[in-house]
């Protein structure tokens, strides 16, 4: 700020925006060429002025003063050889000079109308030629011929003096419209040079506006937008610690300025990233590890542990093939307990092994045809589809990218939950059907057995969840959390359509390919080296 409150003229431009220069320029510009168009049409609009006057007024009175005075001599001739002879030939070239001269009086008095010095000359050589004809012409013609007239004779001084007077007025006039000729054609060349200095100087004017403008758009936009583009493309390059240095008029600074701001949000926010991925990163590194001690559980439980269920199992049987009816009421029914648990034990471990298996060692994508998978799944199950009396439908089914091994257990579960959780008094129907739903596959298992309440919708997916005792329904409680894992690492979704009411509904979705899954290590060192032990 200076003294007296003002804000400096520097400051004041430098707070300039690109539409702000960008009118100021084109208004200047246009002030510019509007005084360079008027001028120019000013001059041209005199030249052509000052042309018209030299040949539509000048020039053409000038020729016509001079042919008045040819018709005036003319009749000077003709009046004087007829006053001499008296031979009524002369009067010919009087009578014609006389109706020229009416023409050209008329002509003249048109073309300087505007001119009153002129016209005023006009009227002098009207005047001197009408006292001439009064005295002298008019007379003379008027003579019988045949014989000199005596009036020509007695009057030949004054008429010479007339006629003088006459040519004196011819000749003022003739000066005048010879001076107002070259008057007005050196106008004409003072004016067209006038012309030629203003169109040439209207080009440079419009070269050097010309000039100007690119050379002012070059620095206040392009030089500042490049260097903005060059510090961007650094940036982009990966050197994100590169300032960007605003320029140019106040928006394109501000500019600068906001993508600067970005560029160091982006850096910290790198940062933090990159302190996230590092964590993440170890994060990682500490559930591959969890992962992989789970699968060597997982592992060494159903397989290192089927050895002594096995035995358990073997022996309780023998037990029960060997002393049974030996023993009281109470010691068979232990027995059978121990037969039992045992069994079930080995049906749990071994559908446990199965799960864990989903995505680890069944990752074999390749092209199904979902109708050859549900045809062999429907072989493998058809004892007990006949014997419940099971009617199952399906639609044409697609085919899609995915594990051969993992469909079949999909379909497997979902038919084999359909055909075992039946009404006792009807006969299971099945319907499976599949429709394209944007880019995914929809499918749906509807049966009219005994459904799951709308409560249990989630449950049924979580693995051990059962909702009937294993007195009324055998099995796991794993099928449909093996299906779960199934559809979701083939990129879908699975749940129970709770709108249906008259049995259970089961849709899923699958993708025509499934994402990238990274494939998990197969079976831990020690944990086969444990297999090895018990085989």
């Amino acid at each position: 700020m200076t003294g007296d409150g003002k804000q400096p003229r520097g400051r004041g431009l430098s707070a300039w925006t690109t539409r702000r220069w960008l009118r100021v320029g084109a208004a200047i510009s246009l002030v510019v060429l509007a005084l360079l168009g008027t001028t120019g049409g000013w001059v041209l609009l005199r030249t052509e002025t000052l042309s018209k006057e030299l040949v539509d007024v000048r020039s053409p009175a000038l020729t016509t003063a001079i042919r008045l005075e040819s018709a005036l001599l003319n009749q000077e001739t003709g009046i004087r050889g007829y006053g001499l002879t008296g031979t009524p030939d002369f009067l010919t070239p009087y009578r014609e000079g006389f109706a020229e001269q009416e023409t050209r009086t008329a002509q003249l008095s048109e073309l300087l109308a505007d001119d009153r010095a002129a016209l005023a000359d006009l009227a002098t050589v009207r005047d001197a030629v009408a006292v001439w004809q009064e005295r002298i012409a008019r007379p003379v013609a008027a003579a019988p011929p045949g014989s000199p007239s005596p009036l020509a004779a007695a009057r030949a001084t004054e008429g010479k003096e007339t006629f003088d007077t006459v040519r004196a007025a011819l000749g003022a006039q003739q000066e005048r419209l010879l001076g107002e000729r070259l008057r007005t054609r050196d106008d004409l060349m003072i004016m067209m040079g006038v012309r030629n200095w203003v169109f040439g100087a209207i080009a440079v004017l419009i070269a050097v506006l010309t000039a100007l403008i690119f050379e002012g758009l070059r620095r206040g936009i392009n030089e500042p937008l490049d260097r903005l583009g060059a510090d961007a493309r650094t940036i982009a390059g990966g050197d994100f610690d590169h300032p960007i240095t605003p320029s140019g008029p106040a928006d394109l600074r501000l500019l600068g300025e906001e993508i600067d701001s970005m560029r160091r949000r982006l850096v910290r926010e790198l940062a933090f990233t990159e302190e996230a991925r590092m964590r993440l990163d170890a994060q990682a590194a500490d559930l591959q590890r969890s992962n992989a001690e789970l699968e060597q559980f997982a592992y060494v439980a159903s397989h290192d542990l089927q050895e002594p269920l096995r035995k358990v199992s073997s022996f309780t049987q023998l037990l029960q093939r060997r002393y049974g009816g030996q023993l009281d009421s109470r010691a068979d029914q232990y027995i059978d307990f121990a037969v039992d648990g045992a069994n079930r034990m080995q049906v749990l471990i071994n559908d446990l092994l199965d799960f864990s298996r989903v995505g680890r060692l069944h990752n074999t994508h390749q092209s199904v045809d979902l109708d050859e998978v549900l045809e062999r799944t429907l072989s493998s199950l058809s004892v007990g589809i006949e014997e419940a009396g099971a009617v199952i439908t399906h639609d044409p089914l697609p085919t899609l990218v995915a594990d051969p091994t993992q469909m079949g257990m999909l379909w497997q579960n979902l038919i084999g939950n359909a055909v075992k959780f039946r009404r006792p008094d009807e006969a299971p129907r099945i319907r499976v059907t599949a429709a394209r739903e944007g880019r995914l596959w929809r499918f749906t298992v509807t049966d009219n057995g005994i459904g799951i309440a709308p409560e249990y919708a989630d449950k049924v997916f979580v693995i051990f969840q059962r909702l009937h005792t294993k007195d009324v329904y055998s099995g796991s409680g794993i099928g449909l959390a093996m299906c779960k894992k199934i559809v979701e690492f083939h990129g879908g979704t699975i749940a129970v359509d709770t709108d249906h009411h008259d049995g259970a509904r089961i849709t899923f979705t699958l993708a025509p390919e499934p994402p990238e899954i990274p494939l998990q290590a197969d079976v831990p060192q020690a944990a086969a080296s444990g297999t090895e032990r018990t085989r």
